[in-house]
C-alpha cells in the first residue's frame, strides 16, 4: 500500500481503517476533504432518496448560526434570525373527533403530503404522565369523569397531527384533517414475529395498547416504528402482562384501516427498554436495525432480516422484521454475537454457570435464569428475556445507550450513551462504531469515542440524534431536572440542542443551537426534507412555559423551528427534491 498522507491527523486515519478500502485509498492518496457521498438511499431518515448528495467541504454549522451560551432562563432560546411556531401542546384538541394531545411528547417524524415540505403528517410520541395533570380541563368530552387509570392510558402512546406552513410562513395544526388520530395504552395490536403466540408471551397474538413510547424511528417503506421504554408501572397499573409491552410498535400514520396492515409489535426485535431505532440497507439488501437498550449497564443490539428489501413491495416489507436474527454488540472483542437461544440454555443449564454481576444487581439467580431460559428454550424465550440473553452471551453493558442514528454519508453508527454515575460517567458520551466494509450486515466492527460530554465539550447526558445534510450530528442533551443548573452541572445551564461536524476542522466540536425552558428535557429532533424547518419536542417544562393565551400550567409541546435557509437538495419551493415518501 502507498504510504500514508502524513498531514492526515491520526484520529482521521484510524477511523477510514474502520470503513473500508475505498476511503482507505483516498486517504493514501492525499485527497484534500476526504468527505464522503451518500449511498444511494440505503439509510430510512429525512434524507432517504436523495441519491447523489454530497457533503459540504469543511462544514462549519456557525456558518449558519451563531451558537447561543448556556441558560438558565424560562424560555426556548435560538440563535439569531430563528424562530419557533407552538403546533401542540398537552391537552389540544387535535381532530374532528375531540381527541386532545396527549403528555410528556417526545420523540417526532414528519410524513411530507403529496411531496410537500410545507404540509404533512406528524407523528409524535407521548412517554409518560404526571399524576398531577390528570385534569378534566386537558381531557376530550369522552374522558370526562373516567378513572385515573383510564386517564393515564390514554395520554401515553403517540398521536398523528397534520401540519402545514401558512401564506405568512407560520407552523400550525389542522384539526380539520382526515389523518389526524391518537394511538394510545387502548389502541389494539397484533403481535407479530418469533415470539408471537409462545408460551413466553402467553399464547398471545394480540396485546392492548402502548405506553412508554420514548423515541423511535422511519421505516424504508414510509411507516413509523416507536419504541416501548420504561413500561413496567403502567403495566402494572393496568394489571396487563408486562410481556405484552417493552417491544418495537409500527403504524401508517396514512391509513388506519388498510386490511392488509395493522398495528403491530415486532417482537422478533427483542424486549427491552427501547430507546429508538435506525434503519439502513445491507450491501446484499437485507435490513439491518440498530437499536438502544436505555438502562444503566445495558447493551447495544443489532437485527438483519433474512429476506432482502424490495421497494416495489411497499408496506409488506414490514414481514422482513418478522423473520430474522439479532445480535448484540460485544465491544471488547468488536464483533456481533447472535442470540441463539440454544447457545443461551446450554450455559444456564452447565454446572459451572454462575450469574453474571450485571444480572445479580437484577436480583437474578441461577435458578431464576433457568426458569427464564429452560432446557428446550426457543427463540421466543430469548426475544421476551433479551436483556437477560445478551449479557450471558457476552454482550457489553454499557451506560445507558439511548439514541443511536446511523450516519448517510459513510454508514457509521453512533450511539448516544447518555451517563452512568455507578461508573462515574456522569456526563456520558457518544460513541461511533465502523461496520467492516461499511457493510451493516457485517460481523466485525471498530469503535471510537467520537465525544465525550463535560465541560470540554459543553455538553451533559447526550440522548436524541439526527444528521442533518452538511453531515453535521444534531445533538440534544436530558439531564435530571434535580441536576439543572447545580454543582458539576452549573455550567451547562438547561438542557438544550447541540450540532457536532462529524468531518472537517470542527469534527467532534459542540455549537449550541436551542436552550430549553426550565426543567424540560428537549426531545426527538427531526428536519423536514428540505431542512427549512426543524420539528422539536418539549417535555416536561416545569414552570409556565409555552405561555399561550389561557395556558395555566407548564406543557409539553412540539414546536417547529424556523428561520433554516435550506439544504443543498431542494428542488424547488414546496417540491421534496427526490424525496420518494409520496402520499397523497
Amino acid at each position: 500500500m502507498e504510504k500514508v498522507n502524513m498531514s492526515m491527523n491520526r484520529r482521521k486515519f484510524l477511523g477510514y481503517l474502520g470503513t473500508g478500502t475505498a476511503a482507505l485509498a483516498a486517504a493514501s492518496a492525499g485527497l484534500g476533504t476526504l468527505a464522503p457521498v451518500a449511498k444511494a438511499a440505503s439509510t430510512a431518515d429525512h434524507l432517504t432518496g436523495f441519491e447523489d448528495m454530497k457533503l459540504k467541504p469543511h462544514a462549519k454549522p456557525h456558518a449558519f448560526f451563531k451558537p447561543i451560551m448556556p441558560s438558565l432562563d424560562d424560555e426556548l432560546i435560538l440563535p439569531e434570525g430563528f424562530s419557533y411556531d407552538v403546533l401542540a401542546a398537552y391537552g389540544d384538541v387535535i381532530n374532528q373527533n375531540g381527541d386532545t394531545f396527549g403528555f410528556n411528547c417526545d420523540f417526532t417524524i414528519f410524513f411530507p403530503i403529496n411531496e410537500s415540505n410545507e404540509r404533512g403528517l406528524l407523528w409524535v410520541n407521548l412517554e409518560y404522565v404526571n399524576d398531577a395533570y390528570m385534569k378534566e380541563q386537558y381531557m376530550p368530552a369522552f374522558m370526562q369523569g373516567t378513572p385515573i387509570d383510564t386517564k393515564r392510558r390514554y395520554h401515553q402512546g403517540g398521536a398523528i397531527i397534520e401540519v402545514f406552513k401558512d401564506n405568512k410562513g407560520n407552523w400550525k395544526m389542522d384539526t380539520s384533517s382526515k389523518y389526524a388520530r391518537r394511538i394510545n395504552g387502548f389502541t389494539e395490536f397484533d403481535l407479530v414475529g418469533q415470539a408471537a403466540g409462545s408460551s413466553a408471551i402467553g399464547g398471545q397474538t394480540k396485546a392492548v395498547g402502548t405506553w412508554a413510547n420514548c423515541s423511535g424511528g422511519m421505516t424504508l417503506w414510509n411507516t413509523l416504528l416507536s419504541c416501548e421504554e420504561n413500561f413496567e408501572t403502567q403495566a402494572n397499573r393496568s394489571n396487563l402482562p408486562s410481556e405484552h409491552y417493552g417491544w418495537v410498535v409500527e403504524v401508517d400514520p396514512f391509513d388506519e384501516n388498510d386490511e392488509n396492515f395493522k398495528p403491530c409489535k415486532h417482537t422478533s426485535l427483542g424486549r427491552f427498554n427501547h430507546e429508538n431505532t435506525c434503519m439502513g440497507i445491507t450491501k446484499s439488501g437485507r435490513i439491518a436495525v440498530y437499536m438502544g437498550d436505555d438502562k444503566t449497564n445495558a447493551c447495544v443490539y443489532k437485527y438483519i432480516s433474512n429476506s432482502k428489501f424490495d421497494p416495489a413491495k411497499g408496506k409488506a416489507n414490514s414481514k422482513l422484521l418478522e423473520d430474522g436474527a439479532l445480535y448484540v454488540a460485544n465491544l471488547q472483542q468488536g464483533r456481533w454475537v447472535k442470540l441463539d437461544a440454544a447457545e443461551v440454555a446450554k450455559r444456564v443449564h452447565d454446572t459451572k454457570f454462575s450469574v453474571p454481576n450485571v444480572l445479580k444487581m437484577r436480583d437474578q439467580s441461577v435458578q431464576s435464569l433457568r426458569d427464564m431460559f429452560p432446557i428446550n428454550a426457543t427463540q421466543a424465550h430469548v426475544m421476551v428475556n433479551t436483556h437477560e440473553a445478551a449479557i450471558i452471551l457476552g454482550g457489553t453493558p454499557t451506560d445507558r445507550p439511548e439514541d443511536l442514528e446511523i450516519n448517510p454519508f459513510d454508514h457509521s453508527i453512533f450511539i448516544a450513551h447518555t451517563n452512568n454515575a455507578v461508573h462515574g460517567n456522569i456526563h456520558g458520551h457518544i460513541t461511533r462504531i465502523f461496520e467492516k466494509e461499511d457493510d451493516f450486515e457485517s460481523m466485525e466492527f471498530m469503535f471510537e469515542i467520537f465525544a465525550a460530554g463535560g465541560r470540554q465539550s459543553g455538553f451533559s447526558a447526550p440522548d436524541n440524534l439526527t444528521f442533518d445534510s452538511d453531515g453535521n450530528l444534531w445533538v440534544v442533551t436530558d439531564m435530571s431536572e434535580s441536576n439543572i443548573g447545580k454543582g458539576v452541572y452549573e455550567w451547562h445551564g438547561n438542557n438544550g440542542l447541540f450540532v457536532l461536524p462529524t468531518h472537517g476542522q470542527n469534527e467532534g466540536e459542540a455549537f449550541q443551537f436551542a436552550s430549553g425552558p426550565q426543567g424540560c428535557e428537549l426531545t426527538g429532533p427531526w428536519f423536514t426534507a428540505d431542512e427549512k424547518a426543524l420539528f422539536l419536542a418539549v417535555q416536561h417544562p416545569t414552570t409556565n412555559w409555552p405561555r399561550r393565551k389561557g395556558d395555566v400550567d407548564p406543557l409539553p409541546a412540539v414546536v417547529a423551528i424556523k428561520g433554516f435557509k435550506g439544504n443543498n437538495l431542494d428542488n424547488g419551493q414546496n417540491s421534496g427534491g427526490n424525496n420518494k415518501n409520496k402520499n397523497n
